[in-house]
């Protein structure tokens, strides 16, 4: 059984100011992989016997999932997750995020696709558990049957450019 970590526990964001724009999901996403035991799976595939490392590698490669999820397109945008410590905790730099990334061997590719499936068939086994099968997603239209529907509420928060040929958001 996994504990969370004292740093996650009673954890509460609170988004307030003018023309703050959140990153809406993205700790629940971090939370999720943690959940789910694919960070501790990561941690698994990529520990060398005898190394000591400051950021667990199973969790900066976690963590940058999460980035490329919140919309990172470099490496360097897990500065995005770094600059929340107070929400996310230590998070690895860009630097030892690209470090952990060039340390990976083959075998621990391989070592890291078993831990994924692995942590998929946790999840699944665990919906299957409690509602038989994927639940079915119902709305205004009926009962979607397979598909499965992740609902995520954010506000668009429009903007207004005096660049030629800038387009408005919609």
């Amino acid at each position: 059984m996994q504990t969370i970590p004292k740093w996650m526990q009673g954890l509460a964001v609170t988004v307030g100011g003018h023309g703050v724009v959140s990153h809406v999901g993205t700790e629940g996403l971090r939370m999720l992989a943690f959940k789910s035991g694919q960070t501790i799976e990561l941690t698994a595939a990529l520990r060398v016997r005898g190394r000591q490392v400051r950021h667990d590698r199973g969790q900066v490669l976690s963590d940058l999932g999460v980035m490329i999820a919140d919309g990172g397109t470099a490496i360097r945008h897990i500065r995005t997750l770094r600059d929340q410590g107070e929400l996310f905790g230590s998070v690895a730099s860009a630097s030892t995020a690209w470090r952990a990334l060039e340390e990976v061997t083959a075998r621990q590719r391989d070592k890291i696709a078993a831990a994924r499936a692995r942590a998929r068939r946790r999840v699944w086994t665990l919906v299957a558990a409690r509602h038989g099968g994927v639940p079915a997603s119902r709305t205004c239209y009926g009962d979607l049957g397979e598909w499965i529907v992740i609902r995520l509420d954010a506000t668009i928060q429009l903007c207004h450019s005096d660049k030629e040929a800038a387009a408005g958001t919609f």
